[in-house]
């Protein structure tokens, strides 16, 4: 589809040389002819008016009109009376390497079951709207400037005020830093860290391997796997190693779903205590919790050893690229002197924004909507999978596989069936397939693909 430009047409580089033996409609059609052939301007591109393009250049309006009329007589342009002069639909440029083998088009699946993945046909873009369109019409002209690295001041005693309330935070706006989402936070955590002197982290197994593996990377330090059982992260297996850093998802534990259980979170903040450690804590799914009333943060128990991070990828949609961190008064800022040094800062529009969903009670309602559909899909995959675990909270369960299932076998099978399954061995440090178990996320399929999917591919899971 070709653009069409809301004012006289596209900006176009033209430099005219009043200077060269080469006339000066010379010059304008030979560059006018090189930007249609080298795609510059696209087919059907609508050019700027004789007269715009005259006063625009400091040319002649005739001058103009003649270029134009030689590049119509050469199929380079088109022109009809009442309408633009575009360029011809015949002229548009072609890649230098056309490959002639045509990729393979990939099936069409009856239902998807991806991870991590909110339903993006419910984001809701008109409550975005209304908030963008709010902190347009009533921001003050300093709020377009660069705004403070840590965030804008006001989301951060609006989100220091929601988790004191929603997650039973202790965290208070200087505590606060604003991110583009839980990657970047945990960057910016370990690489303070590692400058204070850490030089390993440890993480759950399975977990979230690539992410903290990444994250450590960029920092230098080193990444250990920790073992998870049905109460949660190991601690015992954490005392054993070096590492005084760690990285839990306690709320609704990556991938397993295990919630950690009292007794584990009060001999992590011990063991935290005794190593002079520091919990980094992912708060994944805290918002979607369903057999029972929500778990507090870890943060809350423990302020001086704890950070928490939250992202709103899962509660509104990942393209938004919001989250948050809160931080020790210890780190804070040299988190956020890093955070300065990363990027500047995250947009300020979109804080101002995320700050009137929330005091509006739009954002409160969304989670209220989103719980309730989220719910209804949890029960079809918990009556069709036998067995099915990890549904306290969030939008994925975990399937266990019969003995002797092959978990790469699986997924081919059901791929050939038109059904996108994905295994647990992606988030094991070591990629072991055993045992076999499949992590299915629903947050992004419908209840009729959902229903659809896993009937076809019954026999595979029981």
């Amino acid at each position: 589809m070709a653009i069409e430009w809301a004012g006289w047409g596209p900006q176009l580089l033209i430099a005219i040389d009043r200077d060269s033996k080469t006339p000066l409609r010379s010059q304008l059609e030979q560059q006018l002819r090189a930007a249609i052939r080298d795609g510059r301007l696209a087919a059907g591109e609508r050019l700027p008016s004789s007269r715009a393009l005259a006063a625009y250049l400091g040319l002649s309006r005739g001058l103009v009109q003649e270029c134009y009329a030689q590049l119509q007589a050469e199929g380079y342009l088109t022109a009809h009376t009442g309408s633009a002069t575009r360029v011809a639909p015949t002229t548009a440029a072609t890649s230098p390497a056309i490959s002639l083998r045509r990729t393979p088009k990939a099936p069409e699946l009856i239902a998807d079951f991806p991870v991590g993945v909110p339903d993006l046909r419910l984001a809701p873009r008109q409550d975005w709207a209304w908030a963008i369109a709010q902190v347009c019409r009533t921001a003050p002209n300093a709020a377009f400037d660069y705004g403070p690295p840590g965030g804008d001041p006001h989301l951060r005693e609006v989100l220091a005020a929601y988790l004191r309330r929603v997650r039973a935070a202790e965290a208070y706006a200087n505590q606060v830093l604003i991110c583009t989402g839980v990657a970047q936070g945990l960057g910016l955590i370990l690489r303070v860290l590692a400058e204070h002197g850490h030089d390993r982290v440890a993480f759950e197994d399975p977990g979230a391997v690539r992410t903290v593996r990444d994250a450590a990377r960029s920092a230098g330090i080193d990444a250990v796997p920790v073992p998870v059982d049905e109460h949660g992260i190991d601690v015992d297996a954490l005392a054993r190693g070096d590492a005084r850093v760690v990285v839990v998802t306690p709320a609704h534990q990556w991938p397993t779903g295990v919630v950690m259980a009292p007794s584990r979170r009060h001999a992590l903040l011990a063991w935290a205590r005794t190593h002079d450690g520091i919990v980094i804590e992912d708060d994944y799914d805290a918002e979607f919790r369903y057999d029972r009333d929500p778990v507090g943060a870890l943060q809350g128990l423990a302020p001086d050893r704890v950070v928490s991070l939250g992202t709103v990828s899962k509660s509104l949609a990942p393209a938004l690229r919001l989250g948050w961190a809160v931080v020790p008064g210890a780190l804070a800022d040299d988190v956020i002197a890093a955070k300065a040094i990363a990027d500047r800062g995250t947009s300020g529009i979109d804080q101002l924004a995320l700050a009137t969903l929330i005091e509006s009670g739009r954002y409160d309602r969304h989670l209220r909507r989103m719980r309730a559909v989220y719910a209804r899909r949890r029960e079809i995959v918990s009556s069709i999978v036998p067995g099915v675990t990890g549904l306290a909270a969030g939008f994925h369960a975990v399937a266990h596989l019969p003995a002797g299932s092959n978990e790469t076998e699986t997924i081919a099978a059901a791929r050939e069936r038109g059904v996108g399954i994905y295994g647990m061995s992606e988030n094991r440090a070591d990629g072991s397939p055993d045992p076999a178990c499949l992590v299915l996320g629903f947050g992004n399929t419908s209840e009729q693909a959902i229903e659809a999917g896993l009937h076809a591919i019954a026999d595979l899971l029981a």
